[in-house]
């Protein structure tokens, strides 16, 4: 099953995307977040990549099926497919408990049940001030249809089981570097 298989899709508000099916999972971060938060976690995997859209030398394209029995990397930086993001909250709480770091952007949406999962597994959660505006993987422009906040969960590989930190960080301190 690769990560873009959406027979375990549950049915409820991450699904209301007006985006056209065929590209609407293949967005790619935009390189000031990324390269942002890569100055700080140093990532050396992208979990959740295509040849497309992958931000880290190694990534683990849809093909390799991150979900499944693959082990991720010490550093890892995912932008999950947003049509089924529980698998990848999952999986992350699975690799934390082997001393993994996780960084994950998805949604705000506090209304899923996944959102619930991963603010309390997580060490720290950071929602940014505005909306994202994603890259096209294929014409590297920017793509202003996104409809909600974004939320990064952050689960250090290191850090005491009982930390827990939640900030707001600004939207333009990603892009005015």
């Amino acid at each position: 099953m690769g990560h873009y298989d959406n027979e375990r899709e549950n049915k409820n508000t991450e699904h209301k995307s007006l985006t056209p099916v065929n590209i609407k999972d293949l967005w790619q971060t935009p390189k000031g977040l990324f390269d942002k938060l890569n100055s700080e976690f140093n990532f050396i995997c992208d979990v959740a990549a295509s040849n497309e859209n992958s931000l880290c030398s190694q990534f683990i394209g849809e093909d390799q099926d991150s979900l499944g029995a693959h082990r991720w990397l010490s550093s890892n930086w995912c932008n999950p497919p947003y049509s089924n993001i529980t698998p990848w909250v999952e999986k992350a709480i699975t690799q934390h408990s082997q001393g993994k770091t996780i960084v994950m952007l998805v949604p705000a949406d506090t209304s899923v049940k996944w959102f619930k999962l991963a603010y309390e597994s997580c060490n720290e959660v950071r929602f940014i001030n505005g909306r994202i505006s994603f890259i096209n993987a294929e014409t590297q422009k920017p793509v202003n249809c996104n409809n909600k906040g974004s939320v990064l969960f952050i689960w250090r590989g290191n850090a005491p089981k009982n930390s827990h930190a939640v900030t707001l960080i600004d939207r333009d301190d990603f892009y005015n570097e």
